[in-house]
């Protein structure tokens, strides 16, 4: 049994923090939360992979990102 979700029907909504003009979106298909999980991808690849969130673990990412706690890591 597989436990990846079948996304090919997803409604995508995109993230409202997307930066540079819409260019660096995240978007996540808010419809399978009650299945328990929250699938994620970037915009820009839109058949690529998504991630699959459990709904704390999204609201938990959503919120650490609301409140600075994520940085970005510089390449030397």
């Amino acid at each position: 049994m597989s436990t990846t979700p079948d996304l090919s029907s997803a409604e995508w909504v995109k993230s409202s923090y997307s930066g540079n003009g819409g260019a660096n979106c995240v978007e996540w298909a808010p419809t399978y939360i009650s299945s328990g999980t929250v699938p994620v991808r970037d915009s820009k690849s839109p058949h690529g992979p998504a991630l699959a969130f459990t709904p704390d673990g999204w609201a938990e990412f959503v919120t650490a990102v609301k409140h600075g706690e994520l940085h970005r890591e510089q390449n030397s």
